[in-house]
Order: C-alpha cells, then sequence, then structure tokens
C-alpha cells in the first residue's frame, strides 16, 4: 500500500494556512518531527527550527469572566492572567478547559493555530511580538509552524497588542 502525501493527508493545508493564503499574506511553513516525549510543544518548535524562544509564540485559550479569549505569547514566557483580563476589559482570567478549547478552535493541543480557528475568539498578542519582524506561530497541527509579520497576525485575527507575558 502506498503512502499517503502530505497533500493528500491535509488538502490546502491546515485552516491556518489556507486563512493566510485566502488573506494574500506573506508567510513560511516550518515543519519539524514532533516528539511526543518532549517536555514543551513551543521549546520543541523553537529548538527544530532553531529560532530564538523570544520569536516563537503559543497559542493558548483562557477563560475570561465566562468568555473564551485567546493569548498569543512567547515560549520563552508564561501568560500573566491578570494582564489577560485587563487587555480584554476583564476580571477574571483562568486556563480554560482543554477539551473545550480544543473543541472551540477545531485545533488539538500542541497544535492550536491563532489562525483559522473554528469559532473567531477575543484575541491578544503580547506586545513584545512587536519587536521582531517576523514571529512564529503553530500553523493548526503538531511540528508544523508559519512564520510571519506580528502585524499580519494581529490584522487577521483582529488581535490587541498588550503586555501578557511574563518570565
Amino acid at each position: 500500500m502506498a503512502k499517503k502525501s502530505k497533500k493528500q493527508q491535509q488538502p490546502g493545508g491546515t485552516p491556518a494556512t489556507v486563512a493566510l493564503t485566502a488573506a494574500g499574506v506573506t508567510y513560511t511553513v516550518h515543519s519539524y518531527e514532533h516528539d511526543p516525549a518532549h517536555p514543551s510543544y513551543g521549546e520543541e518548535a523553537a529548538e527544530a527550527m532553531g529560532v530564538s524562544p523570544d520569536r516563537v509564540f503559543k497559542t493558548l485559550v483562557a477563560d475570561v469572566d465566562g468568555t473564551l479569549t485567546v493569548a498569543v505569547v512567547p515560549v520563552a514566557g508564561q501568560l500573566d492572567l491578570k494582564a489577560l483580563a485587563a487587555a480584554v476589559g476583564g476580571k477574571r482570567a483562568a486556563m480554560a478547559d482543554p477539551t473545550l478549547a480544543e473543541r472551540t478552535t477545531g485545533y488539538v493541543r500542541g497544535g492550536i493555530s491563532p489562525l483559522g480557528q473554528r469559532k473567531t475568539l477575543p484575541t491578544v498578542l503580547d506586545e513584545s511580538a512587536s519587536s521582531h519582524p517576523t514571529i512564529c506561530v503553530s500553523a493548526g497541527r503538531r511540528g508544523l509552524e508559519v512564520e510571519l509579520a506580528p502585524e499580519d497576525l494581529a490584522k487577521l485575527t483582529g488581535a490587541v497588542l498588550a503586555p501578557v507575558s511574563r518570565a
């Protein structure tokens, strides 16, 4: 039996790359072999691509006052939940239930992209992204990243830029 090519497995790419292509945004896809034993999806991506962890951003889903909200922060840092709540005019934030996050975004944990989600969620991009010409975020599955200008990411997701990461 012949192996399926990546094109057959992912016709047209992931929802994230389809959204980028439809928007006419310039981006680069980086693929690497995902190691299920690695303790951190984001750090694994940075190491595999040879990119500084300050330029690789993870996509986290939080519950802010009952509303699922996306936070895009550097893998080198942690999400500041109080700052996230403040950035969207909320009072309290907590990490969302992983199953709910997967069901709502249409992506699996470790592969949640801020782009091409099943349901559009309020999004906050850590302001540190603006200090880089390009950043990398998940392209919609483990082992696949997309590199693009932070301004393009903010525009496509409707993201607010705010300081929501801490070391």
